[in-house]
């Protein structure tokens, strides 16, 4: 599967914009496959992680008046993202991993784009259902995806990232794409500075592709989540079992962008 298999769509936009006044400038909206080293580029130079994630499948770019304003990124995921869902295979599920967008585009354009993609791939794959996540840590309640009806699922389980000295946080399947292996004490043992940044739980949403699909769900359908309701604190915070010897850090600065 590639984003090239992936149907272009085009979203028009009437008298939107951020703010009062529209920006008559922004008047089409175009999500298109990109390579992914344009989207990568994009997304590690503006999405808070400022990485990019292993295990891509999909990367598609979105446009105003032919310029490039942002970027989006559907993958593998975590691990256990397919197992959300009663035999369901590794193939069967997309994860949405990264959403950046510029600012000045036109209200409600993060849902706009969601549900391109969601459109493309119902027409052009079989996935039958995609995973993202929210970070409350970060202000996030996953507001586009109720805008664009997924199903709320609960906080997921917290997972550390890994700094390797050079100030990035990266995911363990990104570690494991770079290096072969995500095992931290291997890479100690190679040499390799590795500090984990603690991160908090995760709001989990899931969108069915094929609706027939919806009864394997595992996981209750709960009411979306809204900004104030829980609290970030070092109780929800990722613990590291079995690896007190490790250093930790903080949780990365707040970027104000459009973000997943």
């Amino acid at each position: 599967m590639s984003a090239a298999s992936v149907m272009v769509s085009t979203s028009r936009f009437h008298r939107e914009g951020r703010g009062p006044n529209p920006t008559a400038a922004l008047q089409s909206l175009l999500v298109k496959p990109v390579p992914f080293v344009v989207a990568k580029r994009l997304i590690e130079r503006n999405h808070y992680l400022h990485t990019f994630p292993g295990g891509t499948k999909l990367t598609f770019g979105v446009f105003i008046d032919n310029r490039l304003q942002g970027a989006i990124s559907l993958g593998a995921g975590p691990t256990n993202a397919y197992n959300l869902v009663y035999r369901a295979q590794p193939d069967d599920c997309l994860v949405l991993t990264r959403l950046w967008l510029f600012d000045d585009l036109p209200r409600n354009s993060e849902s706009k784009v969601i549900s391109i993609v969601i459109r493309a791939l119902k027409q052009n794959t079989h996935i039958k259902f995609m995973v993202s996540y929210a970070d409350p840590s970060q202000g996030h309640v996953g507001t586009i995806y109720q805008a664009t009806n997924w199903l709320y699922t609960g906080l997921s389980e917290a997972m550390p990232l890994y700094n390797l000295g050079d100030g990035i946080a990266r995911q363990s399947r990104s570690l494991a794409h770079g290096f072969g292996t995500h095992s931290v004490k291997h890479l100690i043992d190679c040499g390799i500075n590795v500090t984990l940044v603690p991160q908090s739980c995760k709001h989990r949403y899931i969108y069915f592709l094929d609706p027939s699909w919806r009864s394997r769900l595992k996981p209750q359908v709960l009411p979306y989540p809204k900004k104030g309701e829980i609290e970030i604190s070092s109780d929800n915070l990722g613990r590291v079992g079995g690896r007190e010897g490790l250093p930790q850090q903080g949780n990365p600065p707040l970027y104000p962008s459009s973000v997943v």
